[in-house]
Order: structure tokens, then sequence, then C-alpha cells
């Protein structure tokens, strides 16, 4: 039965497609409501996570309970009403901003609940329709293999969406398109529907003489979910410890993601059998190399060398977690069973690392519990082998435990204050310098402020803000008032308002209240400036559309150097809000020093597109004041402050990149703006 193997591949592929196609667009339409923190994305995969495990408890009690034919009505029923659910693409949101984790649940269920419950469903349910087939006689491939469909499908979307999509179509028009494609997906359902209205008492009856095997043991239910929490806590461990302890890269998180997709694939494959003697070899390497860098501290390989090693490592463990699952497999009567412990697993992993570990550990300490959790499973599923085997785990688990020990102890050794929340993991380090003690604050490897603590550097302004950047020459030079009103997006350690002066107001926006008290209470910028300090909790523009408008000679907006690039404060939408705040001839300087990203491209166009003219600022190291290289735009109307000989020696040219668009709020693409290998004079 041809025709009938490839709808039901068509159909689990094109449902995988579109659920990987709807989660980054609906991330993209809320990270910004909730300030664009990286925070809001990894919350969005719990939120995935769990609406998938529902809809695999939707298909298990569907399949149990009734027939082929009556689970088809019951499941076009759902996608209708999911269908036209999705047809308001642009329905207005508003986030609480003090639950934030609350608010993404929630906004994300009014935005994708039903369809995205829906389509979760899909796989597990077209493979026990599939089993089904194969019960009264039809000649298919075993269903097992449907779930590398499904996965190859995810890939596909995952490739394309930033590659392919992203920078070629606004929200709207996504969102327009994938109601279409969602269409496509229930027209291929009543196709399949309508091929199995004879399945009535006669096929049930058939399901139930196969179902008659006992169901799976509890153990085994429980080793599934285990396995797969495994996997899915490595991922979101890997993931966050690269962009946060490797590289702060944009779009870093789509190679772990696809590594893991990958494992699924390869794993699943019935016609392809389990190498098993080899993985576990490659595992215990595996686990040795991480170990190794965890215990060792070693933070500073080469990109060329640790990404893929990472990556690498990650398809290792994956694929033994997921190798056991599938070795572990049920018969096929026993499907959604066993894909509703996989789900369940799934959302475990995401749930510990996106909202427990945010509340019990004071740092990023994801990965190590990962290794932990995978050599204690690689111990419990090779007990009853050979010997050596479980002398190899058992030793493994005490150096693994040992390394956990000895990696938390360096990260609080060299941190006088550590404090996590929602936004992320902050400490503030202390060290002998030349000149005395100076003070680092870190969101994991982002410096947010530097400040020396004695002799008359305890008032200089360090890192990115020196009186030669652009933050300091426009903060200087932008009006000879004697009382300046200078706005800040971005607060780190406070470093800016040593800039201020005797009537002065230096008023900064700021998201996480952590960045606040740590500024107040480990650093000393904020209570030295003779300004007048006013510090605004949220996000900046939330806070910005609500606030009258402020009259500012200088908005500086500093929130572009992580991976997570709050791309809403960039926007056209975004700089006509900023205009409405600042004194005509006022000064709208862009923070830009980012590695991997040429961002000054996308603010030279928004001042073009508002009718400012713009000039990058370049200024240059100086180790010995802790002044680090640091590239901002300045984007105004008055042409004579651009004139003035500081500002215009310090000019550099901004090269124009093919390819880059207008950003807006319904439109933004951060994949023509990488930099692939780096940019070696910023960090």
């Amino acid at each position: 039965m041809p025709s009938l193997r490839a709808l039901y591949a068509f159909a689990i592929f094109w449902s995988s497609c579109l659920l990987f196609l709807v989660e980054p667009m609906a991330a993209k339409r809320l990270v910004p409501l909730l300030g664009g923190s990286a925070a809001v994305w990894t919350t969005c995969l719990v939120f995935f996570q769990t609406m998938l495990l529902l809809g695999y408890a939707l298909a298990h009690w569907l399949a149990s309970r009734f027939s082929t034919y009556r689970q088809t009505l019951v499941y076009l029923a759902i996608l209708v009403t999911g269908f036209l659910f999705s047809l308001d693409v642009d329905r207005a949101l508003h986030p609480d901003l003090l639950h934030p984790a609350t608010s993404v649940f929630l906004l994300l269920a009014r935005m994708i609940g039903i369809p995205f419950l829906a389509l979760s469903a899909s796989g597990p349910l077209l493979q026990a329709w599939y089993a089904r087939s194969q019960a009264r006689g039809a000649v298919l491939h075993p269903p097992y293999r449907l779930f590398v469909v499904s996965n190859f499908g995810s890939l596909v979307a995952l490739a394309s969406y930033p590659a392919v999509i992203e920078p070629r179509a606004t929200l709207h028009a996504q969102g327009v398109a994938w109601c279409w494609g969602l269409l496509v997906y229930i027209v291929v359902c009543a196709a399949i529907a309508w091929r199995v209205r004879s399945d009535g008492a006669a096929a049930l009856a058939s399901a139930s003489a196969t179902d008659a095997e006992s169901p799976p043991d509890t153990t085994r239910m429980v080793l599934w979910t285990a396995l797969a929490a495994c996997g899915s806590v490595l991922l979101c461990a890997v993931t966050g410890y690269l962009s946060q302890n490797i590289a702060a890269i944009p779009l870093l998180w789509i190679a772990p993601l696809t590594v893991y997709l990958l494992s699924f694939m390869l794993t699943f494959n019935g016609g392809v059998r389990y190498p098993r003697t080899l993985v576990l070899l490659l595992l215990a390497v595996s686990l040795g190399a991480l170990g190794y860098l965890l215990w060792s501290g070693e933070s500073n390989l080469n990109l060329n060398v640790s990404i893929p090693l990472f990556c690498a490592a990650l398809l290792v463990c994956c694929t033994f977690a997921h190798g056991e699952v599938y070795r572990l497999r049920p018969p096929a009567q026993h499907s959604t069973r066993f894909y509703l412990c996989i789900a369940a697993g799934g959302a475990i992993g995401a749930f510990f690392v996106g909202i427990v570990a945010p509340r019990v550990f004071t740092g990023d300490y994801e990965l190590s519990c990962a290794l932990l959790v995978t050599v204690v499973l690689a111990l419990i599923t090779t007990w009853r082998q050979a010997v050596y085997w479980r002398a190899l785990w058992l030793t493994a688990t005490f150096a693994l435990c040992a390394t956990t020990v000895r990696y938390v102890h360096d990260y609080r050794e060299h941190s006088i204050v550590r404090a996590r929340n929602f936004y992320g993991a902050l400490r503030v380090t202390e060290e002998a310098g030349s000149s005395g003690l100076v003070r680092h604050l870190y969101n994991g490897t982002i410096e947010h402020g530097t400040q020396w603590l004695q002799g008359d550097m305890r008032r200089t302004p360090t890192t990115y803000y020196a009186r030669d950047s652009g933050a300091g020459l426009a903060v200087a030079l932008c009006c000879s008032r004697a009382a300046r009103r200078i706005g800040v997006i971005g607060l780190g350690a406070g470093t800016l308002a040593a800039y201020g002066g005797a009537g002065d107001v230096f008023r900064f926006y700021e998201i996480n209240p952590l960045v606040e008290q740590m500024a107040h209470r480990q650093f000393s910028y904020l209570g030295d400036s003779r300004a007048r300090i006013e510090i605004v909790p949220g996000d900046a523009r939330i806070s910005m559309a609500a606030e009258a408008p402020q009259n500012y000679d200088v908005l500086l907006v500093d929130a572009f150097s992580g991976d997570a690039i709050p791309v809403h404060l960039l926007t056209a939408q975004a700089v006509n809000l900023y205009l409405r705040h600042l004194r005509p001839g006022g000064i709208i300087a862009f923070h830009v020093s980012n590695r991997y990203l040429a961002l000054e491209t996308v603010v030279q166009q928004e001042a073009d597109h508002a009718g400012l003219h713009s000039a990058l600022i370049e200024s240059d190291d100086d180790n010995s004041r802790d002044e680090y290289s640091a590239a901002w735009v300045l984007v105004t109307r008055d042409q004579s402050f651009l004139a003035q000989p500081a500002v215009r020696m310090g000019t550099s040219q901004i090269d124009t990149i093919k390819g880059v668009r207008l950003w807006t709020d319904d439109y933004n693409s951060l994949l023509p703006l990488l930099r692939w290998r780096g940019r070696s004079d910023a960090d």
C-alpha cells in the first residue's frame, strides 16, 4: 500500500515541520514583551515540552479508548478548532512582568495552545493508526521508523527557519503561511480518515487481540522516562554552557538541538542495529573529556575546537540515552504509552533546567548535573552486563561526583557574591590589580562592569565606557548645559554614573532586579556619582512607552553584547520611541561591541530611515586602566556634534552588508549579520 504509506509519512513529516516552525515564530512575538532575555526562550522550551507531553497523553487516551475511525473524527475536530484558533495571528498580548515565567506559559497558551496540542499528538497517534493497519494485514514499514521521519521534519524546519524563512518574511506573513500549512495537514489527516473509515468493530477486535500482551511494567516505563529526561537535560545544559561559558554566539542553540534530533534519527532507525558496545565506549570517552574540562575550569578553548567537541560529546551522550530507550521499546501496540514516557522525560528535563535550576542553584551547575545523571543511567542499564562495565561506571560516577564538587568550589572561590533568578546567573569577582583591588560583574562570560576600589581610579569609567569611547564622547560633548539629562538602557555595575555631575540626572532602565542590587551593594558608581540617580525597573521599551517625554540629552542603549539580542530595542518603532524622549538635537548612542554580530549596519539603516545622521565610534584597549575596545554608533540630527574633532577622529566606516533589511517589530533577522569567524577587537 505505497499510497497509504506515503500519506502517513507525509502527515508525520509535515506536522513536525509545523511544530518546529511555530516555536520560533511564537517566541519571536513573546520575547520582546518580556525584555528579550535568553531566559524567556528557555521558559518557552519548557512550555513546548509540556505541551508535547499533553499531546502525547491525548494520543494515548484516544488510541486506548476508541477505534481508529473514531480517533480520526475526534482528532480532526481538535485540528479544525486549532485552525480556527490560529487564524487571529495578530492578537494583542499583555505580559505580567512581575511573574515572567507564569506569563510565558499563559501567553503561549493563548497564542498557540490548541493547534500546538493537536500537532503534538500527531506523531504517536498516526503511528498507532499505522500499527493497527499492520494488525489488519497491511504490509507497511515498522512503525517506530516513522519517529525518524518525525525528527527529520523537525530538522528540516530547524534549518529552514533562520536560514530561509526569517530573513525573507515578516512575522505576520509567517503566521498566515503557517495557517495555510496547518490547513494542508488537516486535509491530509482527513484523507487518512477516509481511508480508515471501514475500520469499525473488526479493526478494533483485531487490535484488541494484539493488545492481549501485558503492558510494560512500571520499572521499564520509569527507565524510559529517566533516559528521555537525561537527553533533554543534556541538550539544555550543553546549550547553556556553550552560550554562557564558551561563546555568546547568537543562534548557537541550533547546533545542540540539531545534534539532539540527529541522535533520535540514528537510534530509532529500525534498519540499522544499535551499536551498543561502541556507543558505551564512546560515552566513557565523552564523559571523561567533558569532566576534564569542568575539573580544569578550561573555557578558553578555540571555538573551532570547543563547539565541535561539545556537540560531538552531546551526540554520543544523547545517542546512548535514546539508543537505550529504543532498545527497551515495547511492541507497537503499546507505542503511545512508550511515547508518553519519552515526552514526560523531555518535559521533566526542560522543567529542571528552565524552572528548578534558577531557583535552586546560585551558579550554572546544570552541565555537571547532566553528566552525573548520564553516568548513573549508564551504570543502571549495564548493571547486569559484564563486571568490567560495572567497574567502569562506578569509577566514572565517583570521578564525576568529585568533579562536580570541585567545579562548584572553584565557581564559589572566585566569586564574592553569587545570585541567580529568571534572567540569569550573576556573580561578582574580586582580584588584585596593578593599582589595587578591582571588581567585575559577570553574567556568564559577559562582563557587565568593572571598578577599581581604591584611589582616583574608583570614579573612573572602565570597560566599554572609557572617556574616548562613543559613550564617553556623547555624554561629554552632547551639550553646553550645566545640567544634563541622560537616559541609559541597561544598568550593569552603574559605570556610566561616573560621568554624572552636579545637577545632572541619570535615569537607568533595568529589567533584572538582581543587577540593581549588585550595582548598589558591590559597586560604588551609583553612590559616588554627583548626579541624581533614577532607576526604572522593567523592560526599557515598555517603561518608556508608558512615560511622558523625558527630554534626554543623550540616550545610551547598552543591551546588545550577549547571545540573546533584545531585537525589540533596535527596530524602527523603538527608534521612534527613543526620539519621543529625546530633546531636539539630542543623541542616541547604541553599544554595538558584539564579537559575532555586525549590529552597526542595522543602526545605520534605522538612522537613515528616521532621517538621522550616524557615526561609528571605535576605541582601543587600555589594559592598564581596564578599558576595553568598544564600538558605539552615535545617532543624531545635530551634524555639528558629529563634526567636532574628537568625534570625527574616532569615526570609522560602517560596512554595507548585502541582504540586511530594515528591522521592524514585524521583521528582523540575525543571520545576515553574523560574523562567522568573530571579531577580535570586540568582547
